[in-house]
């Protein structure tokens, strides 16, 4: 099961309030605009600055 398209139209970056994207793999969610990824764990995305990691 992956994160529904409901959700991600929802949802935004934590720290810049702007858009997120889904990886190709769909393993996280990305920001653009803070060069960060968010990670996808057991299907629930993981949306702490503290957890991203730098693209």
């Amino acid at each position: 099961m992956s994160i529904s398209k409901e959700l991600l139209n929802i949802l935004a970056c934590p720290k810049c309030k702007g858009e997120i994207q889904l990886t190709d793999k769909e393993d996280g969610l990305t920001c653009d605009v803070c060069q960060l990824k968010y990670p996808i764990q057991d299907d629930i995305p993981i949306m702490l600055i503290e957890e991203a990691t730098s693209l």
